[in-house]
């Protein structure tokens, strides 16, 4: 986990830090009941909420740089981003939850300190993940 973070010699200190992104993309809920809004081709403008946990470096004074959140991120958001999600394996059903789960999977092997990933597709819905 790197090096436990002390401030002057003091306990070690755990913190969440997170970087937002946002991307582009249009969906369908094939899985609905048969008249739901949502069966029908829509977009959204997703923002996501990345937040990694772990000790404060004692050198550094961080956690990690934002630049490594945005760096795993950016391979994962370039499959999303301007595409239809039920096109993309795993997404066939692209719920808020479907995407949170497919976005962990692929960011833990790039962020061992990966601890929540929030998505949400309205300024007022979302959900949050944990991995758990």
């Amino acid at each position: 986990m790197g090096t436990i973070g002390r401030l002057q010699s003091g306990p070690v200190i755990i913190m969440e830090i997170f970087k937002e992104f946002t991307f582009e993309a249009a969906h369908r809920l094939p899985n609905v009941p048969e008249g739901h809004k949502c069966a029908r081709l829509h977009g959204h403008s997703f923002a996501v909420r990345i937040t990694v946990k772990g000790d404060v470096g004692e050198h550094s004074g961080w956690v990690l740089d934002f630049s490594d959140i945005k760096n795993a991120f950016k391979p994962v958001r370039d499959e999303l981003d301007h595409y239809y999600l039920n096109d993309i394996e795993g997404l066939e059903n692209p719920t808020s939850e479907n995407i949170a789960r497919w976005i962990w999977l692929r960011l833990l092997p790039r962020l061992p300190l990966l601890h929540t990933i929030e998505i949400r597709e309205t300024c007022t819905s979302g959900c949050v993940y944990r991995g758990d």
